[in-house]
């Protein structure tokens, strides 16, 4: 047996037999200009700021011999603290808490630390 032949398909028509918005495209140009865009105000800043400085030291002492990392004399309200606790947390991956007046990270994280500090508009970094 042979195959059958395929019925000739019907060529698709340009455009659906009814469009609704077909008009629409003709009538563009009889829309009033919008509203102008808002002019982008460019502020000068050297980026964001943020505490004079801050001492930056591990410690080992008092915690079961767990190393942490110690961020001291940001200057900052408690509400900040929080803020600034978790963007520290969230770029180096790891869990910290507030003490005080203090921010207090889980492990070493000396090296890492101050190129964030800095990133946040700390001034000085201090690691001792």
């Amino acid at each position: 047996m042979g195959k059958r032949d395929k019925k000739p398909e019907a060529p698709a028509p340009a455009a659906p037999f009814h469009n609704p918005f077909a008009a629409l495209s003709l009538k563009r140009e009889e829309l009033p200009a919008g509203p102008a865009p808002a002019p982008v105000k460019a502020e000068v800043s050297e980026g964001p700021k943020g505490p004079a400085r801050a001492v930056v030291r591990m410690e080992r002492k008092g915690r079961g011999g767990k190393e942490v990392t110690v961020v001291e004399q940001l200057g900052l309200s408690a509400a900040e603290l929080e803020k600034w606790l978790k963007a520290l947390k969230g770029g180096l991956g790891c869990g910290g808490t507030v003490e005080e007046d203090t921010l207090v990270l889980q492990g070493d994280q000396r090296e890492r630390l101050p190129a964030l500090l800095e990133a946040r508009g700390v001034r000085r970094v201090t690691v001792g």
